[in-house]
């Protein structure tokens, strides 16, 4: 799986790092940071799970 995020689309909702802290973070301002965009298999559920909470549809994912 590769993750992508829309940084531009980003409203800095802040659910991606609150559900996969180990995946997505935020800078200063609130948006999004990606600090992994090929988690390994034990954060591949909540990975799909941040990028359903996302109030923006700033996340997608490839399998």
């Amino acid at each position: 799986m590769k993750i992508r995020v829309d940084r531009d689309a980003c409203i800095g909702a802040g659910q991606c790092a609150l559900v996969a802290g180990s995946i997505f973070d935020q800078d200063d301002d609130g948006l999004v940071v990606l600090l992994t965009d090929t988690p390994s298999d034990e954060f591949i559920a909540v990975a799909r799970k941040a990028a359903t909470l996302c109030p923006a549809k700033a996340i997608a994912l490839e399998e």
